[in-house]
């Protein structure tokens, strides 16, 4: 079997857009009529700029290549232009290959890919979500009252995790120390929260790197008494030290990883003693085998995994694949119950019931994506997948 063709997705996610902007797939053909698919998340330029990223590489080390070779060519992408160090805009481009290549190898075997990276540890697997708008006048990330009815709607939905974010925008100047003000509106929100939902629903606290490392430091001890589930990048995560100085001085656990890739950066963390609790995006990290890798990396430093997804159903899948196979596996985050627009460009995808994603047996990831139903939603805006307030 030998890949052949490839073809790449630019995905317009339509409003309200849980998940950002647009989602990038790419589609690997093989001579057998087996094919794959893969999302790349986050590359930082235009998704157009993106796909012939995505192209490139695959002319060059991929097509003529067996999709059972993924470390080989996981490693000779790595290397490309004499690099051989951590890139999130190639992190993105080599785990969409990367994810594709796994799918045809589960196809091509007839099993799960949790069943090739050591079979399935989990039966199904915890989730969250953002606490989101019902529609633009419920301001769900500044009115605390109604953040607290909408949590209220998703424990009444089946779920016992919900995340946000009290600090408010991250922004190009990040980090920042917050006033008074700010850290008491962050008290009181979480404060609110926390007596809406009771003590039988964990919060989780979604910061994006808006902190300095001793404002993060005095603000994990005004909210610790809240019992919140974790702190998620409380400083930006181009300084490991700064990380760790919060991690070592603060009763919350840390979570990061969203914007890492591969396991040299993850490392770093690790040995760094940074944070508890590592939010890897199979679609940045550098693919599934990838993510297994810093999985047990982790689980030797005793570090628990929670894929990140703000994304796309591939990612999602990734992510469900390893956390089926891991010992050391905490919590999945999804968009809500799974049932939006993710789900609607699906002819097959997963069951979400009781705060909770079924595993299916299913080959390769799990999924099958409709062709037809994406090429109806093209994206043709300006902007990036997220973009950072100025």
């Amino acid at each position: 079997m030998k890949i052949v063709d490839f073809k790449t997705f630019v995905v317009g996610n339509p409003p309200p857009s849980f998940g950002g902007r647009y989602w990038i797939f790419l589609k690997l053909i093989t001579d057998s009529g087996i094919n794959g698919f893969g999302e790349a998340y986050g590359i930082p330029f235009h998704p157009t700029v993106a796909q012939k990223m995505i192209e490139d590489v695959c002319e060059r080390y991929v097509v003529g290549k067996s999709p059972f070779q993924i470390e080989k060519i996981w490693r000779t992408i790595f290397s490309s232009g004499y690099t051989q160090r951590p890139d999130v805009s190639l992190g993105g481009v080599l785990s969409s290959i990367e994810i594709a290549m796994w799918d045809i190898v589960g196809k091509e075997l007839n099993k799960p890919i949790y069943d090739l990276l050591g079979g399935k540890v989990n039966e199904k697997l915890r989730t969250y979500t953002y606490i989101y708008p019902d529609s633009n006048d419920n301001d769900v990330y500044n009115n605390v009252d109604a953040a607290a009815e909408k949590a209220i709607k998703y424990i009444q939905k089946g779920f016992n995790a919900l995340k946000f974010d009290p600090v408010g925008p991250y922004t190009v100047n990040d980090p920042r120390t917050l006033s008074n003000e700010n850290i008491q509106h962050v008290e009181n929100f979480v404060k609110v929260l926390r007596k809406a939902v009771g003590e039988e629903c964990d919060l989780l606290i979604g910061t994006h790197g808006q902190m300095t490392s001793n404002c993060a430091i005095k603000l994990a001890k005004k909210i610790e008494k809240y019992n919140p589930f974790w702190l998620e990048e409380p400083v930006p995560p181009n300084n490991i030290d700064a990380m760790s100085k919060v991690a070592n001085n603060i009763n919350i656990p840390v979570a990061t990883g969203e914007r890492l890739t591969t396991k040299y950066e993850f490392n770093e963390i690790l040995k760094n003693k940074a944070a508890s609790i590592l939010q890897l995006n199979m679609g940045r990290v550098g693919g599934i085998l990838e993510g297994k890798k810093i999985s047990a990396m982790a689980d030797a430093f005793h570090v628990q995994i929670a894929p990140h997804m703000y994304c796309g159903p591939i990612v999602a899948a990734a992510n469900l694949q390893v956390s089926a196979s891991i010992s050391n596996f905490l919590i999945l985050e999804g968009i809500e119950t799974w049932g939006g627009f993710d789900s609607e460009i699906m002819k097959k995808y997963f069951q979400w019931e009781d705060g909770c994603i079924l595993l299916n047996s299913e080959p390769g990831l799990g999924i099958e994506i409709d062709e037809e139903k994406i090429l109806q939603y093209p994206y043709d805006g300006k902007e990036l997948h997220l973009e950072m307030s100025e």
